[in-house]
């Protein structure tokens, strides 16, 4: 891609998206069975938790690792091997005889998912052109929106129709799909020298990945227990609510993406951040399959708008040879929420229900809205200070 071209939509950026598509469909089928195939194997609320969230804190581990060694060595291999790993991870689930076992392949398995992520998340900001990377990020994420709206529901039904086995091969199939589109994806050189050097975490996503981590607790406990609290409720066909938040999220993103590129973070994530947060709330109160409707519609409104636009923030005026770090620094939070908020929403869960749950999950998203504003309102006083 030339340095000043505008174009989004290059053949690598489309096996890219593609590629995305393959490994969250993997992935996503996965969220509402997983908890099921803990169950089945004598676990209670407290370690389906600890399962999903061990998950994530194995990515948080190694992702700031693998950005440096994405901005010292380059991004394919990091790329490819994290899918492969993903794949194995999943095989074993099938070979799992006890939750302990399960346990080693969840680690093994979030190590695969933070080289692939980290890997992919920083290819992209590679290949979109500055000026339009929001928006660009916004039409990327909408391949991984697909796969949320196809694969929960595709998941359960492969569950019902043919076992936990049957599940976990096609989750690691489409994973080795993934890396076969991968490997035909053109990556851009990055320069590995001169400049600042690669590290592993990158000041300048700080704020935006903190403002992240609060968002992804909510995000935790939203997918984790769903199922189950669907099913205390009596609600059997749950599977849609994971269709309505993804189609929101198909919708919202390329327009969020353009709001920010064009008129500033403000206008997208202050109402991202509040929609997210009413979500939860709704979430808390829910009774019937339309209220959870609601609920997924908001919170697909909420988490579409502001998760392209943190990514974008993230990697704005870093040097090229710290996306890495800076992707790393993000997802790391991104991931470190969700795996805290699996494990601590579940503790939540066991003392206060998940009603309770989901309305203390509802104050975190209330704090990553006023992380966004105090930054804003710090930055606004710096520059009054400095004066004209």
């Amino acid at each position: 891609m030339a340095p000043d071209s505008t174009r989004i939509w290059t053949r690598d950026f489309i096996l890219l998206s593609l590629a995305s598509f393959l490994i969250f469909t993997g992935f996503q089928m996965l969220m509402p069975t997983l908890p099921k195939y803990v169950a089945a194997l004598g676990g209670d609320n407290l370690v389906v938790g600890f399962t999903m969230g061990i998950f994530t804190i194995s990515a948080v581990l190694v992702r700031p690792w693998l950005g440096r060694e994405m901005d010292r060595r380059g991004r394919r291999g990091i790329y490819l091997l994290g899918l492969l790993i993903f794949a194995v991870a999943v095989l074993g689930y099938s070979l799992s005889p006890s939750i302990l076992i399960l346990f080693l392949f969840r680690l093994l398995h979030g190590a695969g998912w933070g080289g692939s992520t980290t890997a992919g998340g920083t290819i992209v900001t590679d290949l979109l052109p500055p000026q339009r990377r929001a928006e660009g990020l916004g039409y990327y994420g909408l391949f991984s929106n697909l796969a949320m709206a196809i694969a929960p529901a595709l998941g359960l039904l492969v569950l019902d129709l043919a076992g936990f086995k049957v599940l976990f091969f096609t989750s690691a199939a489409l994973a080795l799909a993934a890396t076969l589109v991968a490997g035909k994806i053109k990556m851009p050189a990055v320069a590995t020298r001169g400049g600042s050097p690669p590290a592993f975490f990158e000041p300048k996503a700080l704020r935006p990945s903190l403002i992240a981590f609060f968002m992804t607790i909510t995000y935790g406990g939203v997918v984790t227990f769903l199922t189950l609290y669907a099913a205390e409720r009596g609600i059997a066909n749950i599977g849609l609510f994971f269709t309505f938040y993804a189609a929101a999220l198909m919708l919202i993103r390329p327009l969020a993406g353009m709001v920010a590129d064009r008129h500033g973070q403000g206008p997208v994530l202050v109402p991202g951040l509040l929609a997210a947060t009413l979500a939860t709330l709704i979430l808390a109160l829910a009774g019937s399959l339309p209220v959870f409707l609601v609920a997924a519609v908001l919170y697909g409104l909420g988490f579409g708008a502001a998760q392209p636009t943190l990514q974008a923030m993230a990697v704005a005026g870093v040097a090229p040879n710290r996306r890495g770090a800076a992707n790393g620094t993000f997802f790391s939070a991104f991931d470190l929420g969700i795996g805290l908020g699996s494990t601590l929403l579940g503790v939540v869960a066991r003392f206060t229900g998940f009603a309770g749950m989901y309305a203390v999950a509802s104050l975190f998203g209330l704090a990553g809205l006023l992380t966004f504003l105090a930054g804003r309102k710090g930055r606004a006083a710096q520059k009054a200070t400095a004066g004209p």
